[in-house]
This record gives structure tokens, sequence and C-alpha cells, in this order.
């Protein structure tokens, strides 16, 4: 019998973060859990914090084919080495080299988890490269699955993927949001909101605007710095916090940078760890993104009763409940987004209710169990249907140290 063995693979360790509880739900089930990943820093971290086994690949996030390759040949050895029933790889380049050296090392069971469509803002030959790799990824695939039900809709009719091998979970997403312990508003301390604003600066219950994801052109930042030169002269004491890093890769323009830069009521503070407590200082959180796959912004925003404005895109109209829980205004288009960020600075009233309906959904819909005990359950078929007999899946499995393998 083979052990049941699990192996993600993700092109950087980061990603390793959406899995948090995942991870250890399937190894009290009897599944022996590794990860292969390229290098990062934070790589031996995650390997202690989630208590798994982590293997280092160099994988560039950029097509660069003999680079490919040779991380294709360096997967596979680690695949013949360990034998895993189920190969799980994640994002357009993590999946490709994923399931090209599963599909070369004979793995039983591969999955191709698409967490959202890159080419959708590409063009050129560009475009084209990434349907291609879309493709063949799901080719490669024994099963997919999509983050959200529009992202699947728009793989189906693209011709990326067969209808009857692409599903989600549940109600989607890629791991729910802890909305009963992390991201419980009810958890943070009633001082948290005043003393995170008051380290910026800002007085009292002035309007804050939230801003809560990597500054890049495809987050739509240049439409928030247009939005927000006339949300800032309508409303005087209103601030912006931009959390998230600044990158090159997408980067935004110069003069987009020196607006949030130099502007003495915008904040951008990079990467923040205790989100918590930053999204109760925010009176809304704002998403004006070209393409998501399901943004876990909103839902965390959602589960901390924050209302949201954010684009109709595929992933955030799965998020967002427009009108209900949020508002949805057309991506690149920054007065749309302006006036919709003014509808909620002006009535508070209705922010407390859309941010009160979002985190009843959350709690009803988006539980991270409800995606574990759906996941678990794919795995055993699809093991069952490669005709896999496998040993404990289901048992408690034994603790043991995690390694790091660079």
């Amino acid at each position: 019998m083979l052990s049941p063995g699990l192996t993600h693979v993700t092109t950087v360790p980061d990603s390793l973060d959406f899995f948090r509880g995942q991870l250890d739900y399937m190894k009290a089930r009897g599944f022996t859990v590794r990860a292969i990943t390229a290098p990062g820093p934070d790589a031996r971290r995650y390997a202690a914090e989630l208590g798994v086994d982590i293997d280092i690949v160099a994988m560039a996030r950029r097509i660069t084919p003999l680079a490919d390759l040779a991380a294709v040949a360096a997967i596979r050895r680690r695949l013949r080495r360990h034998r895993p029933a189920i190969v799980h790889a994640h994002t357009p380049k993590g999946g490709l080299l994923g399931l090209l050296a599963a599909a070369a090392a004979a793995t039983p069971v591969r999955i191709y988890h698409m967490r959202g469509l890159p080419f959708t803002t590409a063009t050129g030959w560009r475009r084209a490269l990434l349907r291609g790799t879309e493709r063949l990824s799901c080719r490669l695939a024994h099963q997919v699955f999509a983050v959200s039900e529009s992202v699947r809709a728009l793989a189906v009719e693209t011709g990326l993927c067969e209808p009857s091998k692409i599903k989600v979970l549940g109600r989607g997403s890629g791991n729910g949001v802890d909305a009963t312990g992390r991201f419980d508003p009810d958890a943070v301390a009633p001082a948290a909101r005043q003393r995170t604003r008051a380290a910026l600066g800002i007085a009292g219950e002035q309007p804050v605007v939230g801003f809560v994801g990597r500054v890049v052109r495809d987050k739509g930042v240049g439409e928030l710095v247009e939005a927000w030169r006339s949300v800032r002269e309508a409303f005087p004491e209103a601030h912006l916090v931009v959390i998230g890093p600044f990158e090159s890769r997408d980067a935004i323009t110069a003069d987009t940078a020196l607006a949030l830069r130099t502007d003495p009521r915008v904040h951008p503070l990079g990467t923040v760890l205790d989100m918590p407590a930053w999204y109760a200082a925010m009176d809304l959180v704002v998403l004006p993104t070209y393409r998501e796959g399901f943004p876990n912004v909103l839902l965390e925003a959602a589960a901390m009763r924050v209302p949201v404005v954010a684009t109709r895109v595929p992933g955030c109209v799965d998020a967002v409940e427009d009108g209900r829980t949020g508002l949805l205004v057309p991506p690149r288009d920054p007065r749309a987004l302006a006036s919709a960020i003014a509808r909620y600075l002006h009535a508070p009233a209705q922010r407390r209710r859309h941010g009160g309906a979002a985190r009843e959904r959350v709690l009803a819909h988006f539980r991270p169990e409800a995606i574990w005990r759906a996941l678990h359950g794919e795995y055993l078929g699809l093991l069952a249907a490669a005709g896999v007999a496998v040993e404990g899946a289901g048992a408690p499995a034994r603790s043991e140290p995690a390694r790091w393998a660079p």
C-alpha cells in the first residue's frame, strides 16, 4: 500500500500561509503532508509554524524556459523520493511545474488549484502564453478546483478546462476565513481601534478608508489614487491607510507612488502582521482590483464587520453581495470608485448595516472547516477512483518535527 502522502507545490513560501489549519486537518486524518516551494526568507518559519517538511526548489514566477525545465526535474526527483499519493499544485506557475513533474513521476492523483487567471489582464503574446499554460495545467490534472464560481465559469467559457473536470469547494475561497478566532471583531480590545489610529496621528472618529493588498497596477492602485483626490476634498478629515508591499513587478507609476508617499493624510504602511487591529481601525475597505480569484482581504474585512467597495470582476462578485455586504463598481473607473466611497462615508448607519450582514454571510458560508471537509472528501474520492489503497486516511497521524530541506 502507498502511504497517503500529500505534497503541495507553490511558487513562493508566502503562499503556504493560505493553508493554515488545513494542513493540520489533513494530518489528523492520516495524510503525510509535505510542501515544495521556492527559496525565501520565510521558508524555515513556515516549516516550523505549519509543522510540515518543506523541500526548496528554485522556481521563477516569470517564464524562464531553461530554468523551468531544471525546476521540473528537481521537483520530479523530490516526488520520486517521497512518492506522495497526491500532488496538489497551486497558482499558474506552481501548477504547471508541479503537474509536469507529477506526471513524469507517475503520481496517482494530480490536482490543480486555480486561484486566479492572470491572462485576463495580459495582452499580446503574454496573454496567449498564459492561456496556454493554464490549459496545459488543466489537461495534466485529474481534478481542477477553482476558488470561485466566477473563475470556474470563466475557465470553462474560455476553453481552459472541461466543465466536468473543474469544481468549486463549498461556496468558494482558498481556505475560508477564521471568523471565530483571528478575525473576530468582538475579540479585539475596544481600545485597539483608537490606539492603532493614534499611532498614525488620526484623531477620534475621523473617517478611515483602508486598502490591503500588493501595491501594484493590477490591484487598481492608480484608480484608487485618482479617486482619493476627490474624496479627500469632499471629506477634509478623511484618511487613507495603505497596507501591503510596493512591488517592482507590475509596479505602479512614479506619480502614483509619489502621491501615496507625500500626502499627509495617506499612510503607506508596507506589510503588517496584526491585521485584525488594523481592520478594526478602518471604516471601510477598498479593493479596486482588475482581476482576482477569490480575494481573502474581502472575507477578512467582512469577518471584522467592515463593509467594502470592490470592483465587479471575477472573484470579487463571489465575495461581495452588492448593496448588502458591500458595494461593487466597474473596474478602472475612478469616478465610480470615489462615488461609492463617498456614499459610505456619508452614511455611518449603512456602513454598520452592511458590515453586520457581511459578517453573518462569512459565518454562514466561509468557515474554514467547511472547505477542509469538502477537500478531504475529494482527496479520498480521487484516491479511490485512481485505485490507490492507502493506510490510515482518516486516522490520527503521529506528530513529528518538521524539516526544511534546501
